[in-house]
């Protein structure tokens, strides 16, 4: 069996690797790079994986990394993923994710390949979420708040759309917030982690600088994710939808709260409005009853040790 993983060097990507190699030795993991990827994430597991070069913005190098694989499945994760750079950079948003994931379904189309495909979606989707709609079922009405999450729907149709077009055999999940090692230290869990990291080695003042404490997120552990998105192509029906999630939200305060009791630090807190965004989601809160169901998963890592990893990784790090 051959899986292909679009964005393998990325924070999901990578950890989605390391899980197939784990737990399915049997599987060929092939990865799509780019010239100027970053490789740090799958140092580790380099020699284990087949790295093909490839750029979901020129169907011709996809069309040829795809010819070569002919992969079995397809995790699609490669996007811009980071709400705030979807605001100064929305065009190339939408040229990564939607035109990106065009390019990727015609690639497979002209070949006359027919993998099973995983389009990694978000809980941004939903958006304005009113108070009679928490928890998020994936019947609820999406209402984007971002361009990153109206690009995200995009993906998200686009999939259901060449479902029913062409019987590309696609399953979206809607992942809400995930963290935990090797998270982009643009993310809030993360930029925290890292600052904290910085001022116990004496390479900050000891300010601790936030953004909206007040929004609530449901947090699952990357491990725990990639485990949900490879039982989603196991186990999903094609042309399907899946929140996957813990089910419970934390305030970005209550996640600031248990990084500072892990902290050998004390340190005071700044809001900076940098870090502010136009128009914020208050609240992403999981159902995944549907999800449960098919197929039994639920977070096995608890949320307080997920977040001394992230610190720990950062501590080596810094």
């Amino acid at each position: 069996m051959k899986v292909l993983i679009t964005g393998i060097t990325g924070f999901a990507g990578s950890h989605l690797a390391e899980y197939i190699l784990n737990t399915h030795p049997e599987v060929e993991v092939y990865g799509i790079v780019r010239w100027r990827s970053r490789l740090e994430n799958i140092t580790s597991i380099q020699d284990r994986i087949y790295l093909l070069e490839a750029d979901l913005k020129d169907i011709t190098s996809l069309r040829s990394v795809l010819a070569h694989a002919k992969p079995d499945w397809v995790f699609h994760l490669a996007a811009q993923s980071f709400v705030p750079t979807s605001w100064k950079c929305p065009a190339e948003t939408f040229a990564t994710n939607a035109l990106g994931q065009i390019n990727l379904f015609e690639a497979l189309l002209s070949l006359k390949l027919n993998p099973k495909i995983h389009v990694a979606g978000s809980s941004e989707e939903y958006g304005q979420v009113y108070e009679s709609e928490i928890p998020m079922k994936e019947t609820n009405p999406l209402r984007p708040l971002s361009p990153y999450a109206v690009s995200k729907v995009t993906q998200d149709l686009l999939a259901y759309q060449y479902f029913r077009s062409y019987g590309l055999r696609t399953v979206r999940t809607r992942g809400f917030n995930h963290t935990g090692p090797r998270r982009g230290e643009v993310f809030v869990t993360s930029t925290i982690a890292k600052q904290l990291a910085e001022i116990e080695k004496g390479k900050r003042e000891a300010v601790l600088r936030v953004g909206n404490l007040e929004a609530k997120r449901d947090f699952t552990d990357v491990r725990d994710m990639v485990r949900g998105y490879w039982l989603a192509l196991e186990k999903g029906e094609e042309g399907e939808v899946y929140n996957i999630g813990s089910g419970r939200a934390y305030s970005i305060r209550e996640v600031l709260d248990i990084l500072l009791s892990l902290a050998r630090v004390k340190v005071k807190i700044e809001v900076d409005p940098e870090r502010l965004r136009p128009s914020d989601v208050p609240i992403l809160l999981a159902d995944v009853t549907k999800f449960r169901r098919l197929t039994q998963w639920e977070p096995k890592i608890p949320f307080e040790q997920t977040l001394r990893d992230l610190l720990n990784y950062w501590r080596e790090r810094v």
